[in-house]
């Protein structure tokens, strides 16, 4: 890979550093901790934020024509979204270990944490489980298809692609034949290495 991509790549991994560090000091300042994957809020926090809460019927009867209106297409999404994460799942537990491709781990992406809010309403709660289970299956199917991409075809486009999957700065540069070759040579070689660490039984 291009020595400039790799040092660019290395700035971007330290810039997420920089930013996880930050989260965990305003995790600090909201008074919150993670305990066996649960959300624990100190108490006078807690009395803070249900004191915020807007009730149900406050909640619905001030809500505008739009989202009235809207709410049921919106919610009719979920057959789709649902058919989608069960079709990408059973594709990659069928199609990934004929290749050695690691599999995605689902559970990294769907986290349904906001419930924990106690500022939140019912159906506020319901709203966002709802866009957590959306934007968690489309950063899963992203992930199980930049694999897919990373196996198959690890070229990058001749124009710029907006919000690419982690995998694309590995690819080889549009024209650039002999990097293919390369590349998709490594690729499956390191999947197989892969795929025979996880056989192995010792």
């Amino acid at each position: 890979m291009n020595p400039k991509i790799n040092e660019l790549i290395g700035r971007i991994r330290e810039l997420q550093e920089e930013m996880e560090a930050e989260l965990d000091r305003r995790r600090e300042e909201f008074q919150f901790r993670i305990e066996n994957h649960r959300i624990r809020f100190e108490q006078d926090m807690l009395a803070r934020q249900r004191r915020l809460k807007v009730g149900l019927l406050r909640y619905v009867s001030h809500a505008s024509l739009a989202s009235l209106i809207s709410a049921p297409i919106i919610y009719s999404l979920i057959v789709p979204i649902a058919l989608a994460d069960l079709a990408v799942t059973v594709y990659q537990r069928l199609c990934f270990p004929l290749y050695g491709i690691p599999r995605v781990r689902r559970g990294d992406y769907l986290h349904f944490d906001r419930g924990e809010l106690a500022y939140l309403n019912l159906l506020e709660r319901l709203n966002c489980a709802y866009c957590a289970y959306a934007n968690g299956v489309a950063a899963y199917i992203k992930d199980v298809a930049g694999r897919t991409e990373l196996y198959w075809c690890p070229i990058k486009h001749a124009r710029r692609v907006l919000a690419a999957h982690e995998y694309y700065q590995r690819f080889a540069e549009f024209g650039d034949a002999e990097a293919y070759q390369r590349e998709l040579a490594r690729q499956r070689k390191t999947d197989e290495a892969d795929k025979e660490s996880r056989d192995d039984p010792r």
